[in-house]
């Protein structure tokens, strides 16, 4: 049993180091951020969909169900389009930096979705959030476009995790992200014929390492990647895998020093600003499960 629960705990890691690598591959990949993401949530829905054929779930849903998974689905990809955006704006750690602001973000959106009262202390911490982009605004000044988006970015990604939260109450979660998917991959779609002047040759031809980037992104950071958190969320408790997942920015930003030294190496400030922002995060949530422990 104390195996089983060790397997998961380091199951969840490698989930979260593969959250951080997405980033790294937003980097590598040569072409735009709509033609990323539009490439990134078909593959991803295609291999979605194989899996739910081969575990035989199904996929039917009401039409109202159809839409609201499709609002859903706009949603994250905009967030992915905007992430992605953010990077090439600026580097994978101001853009990391930034997605950390996401937490504060719920902090506010849960409220108004889950009518609850905003918590003294969110407050608190939303303050010490905006401080650290201050920091990181200050110190990064060339870089303001992609702070921008990276702020944009990590408020879609709340949005979307709030509203998708109330989805996974009463649905598959699979079948949520197969409707997701393809609803975000027809959105793109129609964006790039009403104002991009439709798809071109340019559009479908790409290197090889592209590809390869592309379907490890698709396959792993994204299909397999949703499949292994719902299944560790079954043997470990969601507080726990929500914390960790916090940890995000911390792998991404340590694996673009680590790839990328000449680019992502930033001044003191920004990791000032970088960490007071991850620290608040991580301090939110701990507060938040001891005082659910005590109120049991």
């Amino acid at each position: 049993m104390r195996d089983d629960k060790l397997k998961n705990y380091l199951h969840l890691h490698l989930l979260v180091f593969i959250a951080g690598f997405t980033a790294i591959l937003g980097e590598v990949i040569t072409i735009g951020s709509i033609s990323l993401v539009w490439y990134r949530m078909l593959l991803a829905g295609v291999l979605m969909f194989g899996f739910i054929k081969l575990t035989k779930v199904d996929i039917a849903a009401s039409k109202s169900q159809i839409l609201k998974f499709s609002g859903a689905g706009i949603l994250i990809a905009l967030h992915w389009i905007t992430f992605f955006e953010a990077i090439n704006q600026s580097n994978v750690s101001i853009t990391l930096a930034m997605f950390s602001t996401g937490a504060f973000f719920a902090s506010f959106i849960e409220p108004i979705f889950y009518k609850r009262r905003i918590i003294w202390y969110e407050i608190l911490f939303g303050c010490i959030v905006i401080f650290g982009v201050f920091l990181i605004t200050q110190s990064s000044g060339a870089y303001v476009y992609g702070i921008v988006l990276g702020v944009i970015s990590a408020f879609l990604s709340s949005l979307f995790a709030v509203i998708n939260g109330t989805f996974v109450k009463n649905h598959e979660a699979t079948v949520i992200s197969f409707y997701e998917f393809i609803s975000g991959v027809i959105f793109i779609s129609a964006y790039i014929l009403c104002f991009q002047g439709g798809f071109t040759i340019e559009f479908f031809t790409m290197s090889v390492m592209d590809w390869i980037y592309l379907f490890i992104l698709a396959s792993v950071c994204t299909a397999y990647a949703f499949i292994g958190s719902v299944k560790v969320m079954k043997f470990i408790s969601p507080y726990t895998v929500v914390l960790t997942f916090n940890l995000e920015p911390v792998y991404g930003i340590l694996l673009a020093l680590l790839l990328f030294p000449e680019k992502e190496t930033m001044n003191s400030q920004f990791y000032y600003g970088a960490f007071l922002i991850l620290g608040t995060v991580l301090l939110e949530g701990i507060l938040k499960n001891t005082k659910k422990k005590l109120s049991i």
